[in-house]
């Protein structure tokens, strides 16, 4: 396709928890004195105590509405297939510049934004903390092993390159800062195979971040023999749980530091960013074991401390500590982040960064990222030439 029908093609679219406290004498390391900050809502912060009047006077109203009214069929909802008709010369252009990336097993762990025609993508940093154990693939059939080029923890992103892949097409970026409030976005979804379309639905802005955590809960007291800190309880489908550890080890060393206080075992662990792999030695019945935890955000961890799923689906490892974001209320999945989000007229205006809960995308805006994106790249394509030695 031309750079001409491109856009002829395109222009012809677009005219179409709860938290759980320790108990006395014990101390969780994904304790704070204040709850993680929620997704801002444009209806809830306009919506003040003074409407709560009003509520309880239509409530009874509420309870006599007729009851013959039947739903809104599913396929005439948002993302109803009606719906998605409206959209659907659409779908080739956002997933031919999406690819999905993969564990070895064939589990798709996030999804990539194709920048470059040669092979270069950008993906979800805290979802591939050992990239060259993945694997890439693309709309058209080809896959390929990933190299890494550049790792950026603060925007949550890794450039990557599909070695030996070519003749890719890269997205159109245009700017994210002229969206308003209620305007249309698609994006990929289902590991970028579908489209899906929602709203921007908060106004950009900094989400701040509290560090990682594992979803233990800690002994203050120190273990028999002064030898580490005995875990009591364990957060239901928490990093800890997933890496094997149970009530009762005893932590003897975090990320090669060997811990005697369960309050240092808290200040390692969120020192780290949500994504990162740390290793662990721990005693279980006196017999010295191994494990690797892959952290998680501590607003995830307290969102998810009994198991509560916000998200129907999961929660991104990492949902907060953004520079920027740009929020929507596109229904997708953490596999899903990492994909391209873009207006009805086509034009990419973010990256997916974190699936929040039920209701909430934060993306990454274009302006965030991508001069400095392009700098990575060029540098790769035309590194400086070495020097001979005299």
């Amino acid at each position: 396709m031309t750079n001409a029908e491109f856009r002829a093609e395109r222009s012809e679219t677009a005219s179409t928890a709860k938290r759980v406290l320790p108990r006395r004498g014990e101390q969780s390391e994904a304790m704070t004195n204040e709850r993680p900050a929620r997704p801002c809502s444009p209806v809830v912060s306009s919506f003040g105590l003074r409407h709560c009047g009003f509520l309880l006077l239509l409530s009874p109203l509420c309870s006599q509405a007729d009851p013959s009214r039947l739903p809104l069929p599913q396929e005439d909802r948002t993302n109803g297939k009606h719906t998605l008709s409206a959209v659907e010369k659409l779908k080739p252009l956002t997933i031919a510049c999406a690819a999905r990336v993969e564990s070895p097993l064939g589990r798709a762990i996030c999804t990539a934004t194709i920048v470059g025609e040669d092979g270069y993508v950008l993906i979800k940093a805290s979802e591939v903390p050992e990239l060259q154990k993945t694997r890439i693939h693309f709309s058209d059939g080809r896959s390929a092993d990933l190299r890494e080029v550049r790792r950026d923890t603060r925007l949550d992103l890794v450039l990557a390159q599909a070695v030996g892949i070519t003749g890719l097409r890269a997205v159109s970026f245009g700017g994210a800062h002229s969206l308003g409030l209620g305007q249309w976005l698609c994006s990929v979804a289902d590991a970028g195979k579908e489209t899906r379309i929602g709203i921007v639905s908060a106004k950009f802005r900094r989400i701040p971040g509290d560090g990682a955590a594992m979803g233990i809960r800690m002994d203050e007291k120190a273990a028999k023999d002064g030898k580490g800190v005995r875990i009591v309880g364990i957060a239901s489908e928490s990093p800890a749980e997933a890496a094997g550890l149970q009530e009762d080890d005893v932590l003897v060393t975090i990320a090669g530091e060997k811990v005697v206080a369960s309050h240092r075992v808290f200040d390692i662990v969120k020192g780290r960013q949500p994504g990162e792999i740390i290793d662990i030695r721990y005693l279980r019945n006196d017999k010295e074991e191994n494990c690797r935890v892959r952290l998680a955000s501590r607003n995830k961890v307290l969102n998810n401390w009994e198991g509560e799923d916000f998200a129907n689906g999961g929660i991104s490892l990492r949902s907060d500590n953004f520079p920027e974001v740009l929020q929507h209320d596109i229904p997708l999945l953490p596999a899903d982040m990492g994909g391209p989000v873009a207006t009805l007229e086509g034009k990419v205006v973010g990256i997916n960064i974190a699936r929040v809960d039920r209701v909430t995308t934060f993306a990454l805006p274009v302006e965030a990222f991508w001069t400095e994106a392009q700098l990575w790249i060029k540098a790769d394509r035309h590194p400086p030439k070495a020097v001979v030695a005299q």
